[in-house]
């Protein structure tokens, strides 16, 4: 039985911090509950169970089998919460969906829809109510944010722009779920301010071997710097087993290479956007998605620079200046400047893959994953362990 391809889709909340993720599974017209089971049945061993809510959307493509109680042959964690349409309740089949959900009793969210009533009618309890922004106007989400508050906790998807996701919120949403924080706020800045431009300093010279006292020495120049980098170095992320108590202690346990790897994460934390935590989530998730579909198909001294790719594919973003400009006066490998300017190369396709399960094109995803050689299951398994992965780096 193929499986379906996984895309994914950040909530966010009035902090601008990422609480849950909505899982979209890709069935097509082809596809069935059997397939979106299956596809959930092979994530059971990278499942996060510790990490933030997910959400599973059934309905990811258009023209997708409509959502049936075959979906609960799916043993449905503590931290997921099922998407259902009114219609999976209320159509030939909603009797024994309705009986089923009343003694399973998995978390869920209803997509608020002209059958939402009669769906919230059937006695099965929401935890949330999901409204389309792309539907309904911010004054509409008003007011059936108080007409639905006593049947879920009101959220929106689709949201386009940033006007939109403060709109949303002040209509009495509760987060939003969407990529509307990747697009940047204003015209990019000239040149990058002195905190940024003290990070590129120290992460040039541990590109280029200096020596660990002149690096320690820079550090030391701006204190938050370096208590920010033993922070993600003692991270859960990391993974040490050892704690680190100095620049000289990580350089002796992990090395240059592995420290350029971390050190690059510093200079997105330099970062004035108001949704820096977020886009600091997302380009995380894309760095270990990255480094982890290398592996076995580049070289293993590439992994690391996959993930650097990753972790700067938004720093123009981040730092709001345009991405030559970011990179500069940096003097990062050919291969990671070619795949962050669109210039093809090495890296380019992971980072094209990495991109596409942000989107909501399944088919593009199949593709691209099939370039590489990539299977649905190798490739939904990454993407969650890639989130956790940021979830848990978060500091």
């Amino acid at each position: 039985m193929s499986h379906a391809y996984i895309t994914h889709q950040p909530l966010v909340n009035r902090q601008s911090k990422i609480i849950a993720t909505r899982l979209s599974l890709h069935l097509g017209a082809a596809g069935s509950m059997k397939v979106a089971v299956a596809t959930l049945d092979a994530l059971a061993e990278a499942w996060p169970q510790q990490q933030k809510p997910a959400f599973i959307d059934c309905a990811g493509s258009p023209g997708s089998s409509p959502v049936d109680p075959g979906l609960l042959d799916w043993i449905v964690p503590d931290n997921a919460t099922l998407e259902l349409p009114s219609a999976a309740l209320l159509g030939a089949r909603g009797g024994d969906f309705v009986g089923a959900l009343l003694a399973r009793r998995p978390a869920l969210c209803l997509k608020f829809d002209q059958g939402a009533a009669q769906a919230v009618g059937t006695g099965v309890p929401f935890r949330f109510i999901a409204f389309d922004a792309k539907i309904y106007t911010p004054e509409q989400l008003r007011v059936l944010a108080a007409k639905t508050r006593p049947y879920g906790i009101g959220l929106a998807f689709n949201v386009g722009t940033a006007e939109d996701f403060r709109a949303c919120l002040d209509a009495g949403m509760n987060a939003a779920a969407s990529w509307f924080f990747k697009a940047p706020a204003g015209a990019p800045a000239k040149t990058l301010n002195p905190g940024q431009a003290q990070i590129v300093r120290v992460i040039n010279l541990v590109r280029r071997n200096a020596d660990a006292k002149e690096i320690e020495a820079a550090l030391k120049q701006d204190v938050a710097l370096s208590y920010k980098l033993l922070r993600y170095i003692n991270s859960a992320g990391f993974g040490l087993s050892c704690e680190i108590q100095s620049f000289r202690h990580a350089v002796s346990i992990l090395g240059y290479e592995k420290l350029n790897k971390w050190l690059s994460l510093l200079l997105a934390t330099a970062s004035k956007d108001p949704m820096a935590p977020a886009l600091m989530h997302t380009a995380l998730a894309r760095a270990r998605l990255m480094e982890l579909l290398g592996q076995g198909l580049v070289d293993k001294q590439e992994h690391d620079n996959l993930f650097i790719t990753g972790a700067f594919s938004l720093l123009d973003t981040l730092l709001g200046v345009s991405m030559d400009k970011a990179l500069e006066a940096m003097h990062l490998p050919e291969a990671i400047g070619d795949a962050l300017l669109g210039n093809g190369g090495l890296y380019a396709p992971f980072l094209d893959l990495a991109l596409a399960c942000e989107g909501s094109d399944g088919q593009a995803v199949a593709g691209q994953a099939g370039l590489l050689g990539i299977s649905a299951d190798h490739f939904n398994s990454a993407q969650l362990e890639a989130l956790a992965f940021a979830d848990a780096m978060e500091l």
